[in-house]
């Protein structure tokens, strides 16, 4: 499979729904001057090669008490991260995973309310997955920056 590259059109029209997913294809186009059509045949590829996603972000600015967890895991053997992951990304209530380098071999990141639902679910649903050796989570408790354009599809 090769891997696409986005020209200068497909980057013009990603930049405007990044910035207010709502805009219409007329406006787009307007303002890029192509055809409305263009914008919409691109905008369906885009999505077909899942290359771009048009999604709703909840302001986190807006929860009553949100606190940003990274759960930080360890696991048995190395040979286990690929599976462990794998279980990680089917839980809903995980917003990213990801196999690192440095301080543990995966990290995910979810959202919660407060400490006894975090320590709740890393105890019951994490810590039980087979080839779990280890957790250790650090709490984001105030956001000095937010920008949610920085989740990208990375499937």
């Amino acid at each position: 499979m090769t891997k696409r590259v986005l020209d200068a059109v497909d980057k013009q029209i990603v930049a405007h729904l990044a910035r207010d997913a709502r805009t219409s294809n007329r406006q787009i186009a307007a303002e890029m001057g192509v055809t409305e059509g263009t914008v919409r045949a691109r905008i369906k590829r885009l999505e077909q090669d899942r290359l771009m996603r048009i999604t709703a972000i909840t302001n986190i600015h807006r929860l009553d008490n949100p606190l940003l967890a990274f759960i930080w895991i360890d696991v048995e053997k190395s040979a286990d991260a690929d599976g462990v992951a794998r279980e990680l990304a089917a839980l809903t209530q995980l917003g990213f995973v990801g196999k690192m380098l440095g301080r543990s071999d995966l990290l995910a990141i979810t959202m919660v309310q407060d400490p006894e639902e975090l320590t709740e679910f890393v105890h019951t649903v994490i810590s039980v997955i087979p080839g779990v050796r280890k957790t250790d989570v650090t709490l984001g408790v105030k956001f000095v920056k937010h920008d949610y354009r920085i989740s990208r599809i990375v499937e």
